[in-house]
């Protein structure tokens, strides 16, 4: 029996349009102040993976900027709940395939802010497709733009911010590490952006910014039913060693690690791979 129903939505999709919603809120999590006083801008914030990490980081004492693409309503809803948590968080809509966008969040986010100590680079987009042929000019350099060009000008400008005992965390993916048959421009990217990781943890490391990457399995997002034939949305995950794809909730604690001085000062260029259960060597 299927968790969830066949369904589809309009792309980049709505939380509360989902059956059943992801837990992605961080109800149950009890922050321990890993982070009190830090700034973190969070990209691709809004839901699924992104809104449990800022409400997480919030949590555990930081302020937090966000950027999303279109969805007002599940922006202002992640807001909510990281004010919930007596921190600030300020919002940035539009879309980070512009490398304009890229630079003004950057600096507009550490003006709001005060500065910045954690960058989380998340968002993304994937476009599935059965035959390479129908992978168009358009969607190749889209998917680029969005998943591998914007994380080098987001990186650039947030340089002029991030100082000693700064820490970067990428959003890579299983796909990026063992490709995906329908996934095949996406994974390619992922793929990019963890080779970068790997790449700027060896630059960055004289300047003390430690540089990680979470690359999860199936998580119930939003993406999900905006992106997949419906018949696909209703067994997603089910091929997960665990029997099924994870909620947001799961995922976050990863990017606590990784941002926090505390837990993971002696990692750089490492990355975890919350999967329920796929084993990859690395």
């Amino acid at each position: 029996m299927s968790e969830r129903p066949a369904q589809s939505q309009a792309y980049p999709g709505r939380t509360e349009d989902m059956t059943p919603e992801p837990r992605d809120e961080m109800r149950d999590y009890a922050g321990g102040g890993l982070l009190d006083g830090a700034r973190a801008l969070i990209t691709g914030g809004d839901s699924g993976i992104g809104r449990a990490v800022s409400v997480a980081l919030a949590k555990e004492g930081a302020d937090v900027a966000l950027t999303y693409l279109s969805e007002d309503a599940d922006a202002r809803h992640t807001a909510k709940l990281v004010e919930q948590e007596g921190r600030r968080c300020v919002t940035f809509g539009g879309d980070l395939a512009e490398e304009r966008h890229c630079r003004e969040v950057v600096a507009h986010a550490a003006r709001d802010l005060g500065g910045l100590d954690v960058l989380v680079l998340h968002h993304g987009t994937q476009e599935p497709v059965q035959d390479l042929r129908e992978i168009d000019d358009a969607q190749l350099r889209r998917t680029f733009d969005v998943n591998v060009l914007s994380l080098f000008w987001l990186v650039q400008s947030a340089l002029d911010h991030l100082g000693e005992g700064s820490s970067i965390v990428v959003t890579g993916s299983i796909n990026g590490l063992r490709g995906n048959k329908t996934l095949i421009d996406y994974a390619a990217t992922k793929a990019a952006a963890m080779n970068l990781v790997q790449s700027l943890a060896q630059n960055l490391m004289d300047k003390g910014i430690r540089v990680n990457c979470v690359a999860p399995g199936p998580v119930w997002t939003p993406l999900i039913p905006s992106t997949m034939p419906p018949e696909k949305v209703e067994t997603f995950g089910q091929q997960a060693p665990m029997g099924r794809a994870a909620d947001p909730d799961e995922i976050a604690p990863s990017y606590v690690f990784f941002a926090s001085n505390r837990l993971s000062s002696y990692y750089t260029g490492q990355t975890l791979v919350p999967a329920g259960g796929e084993i990859h060597p690395g």
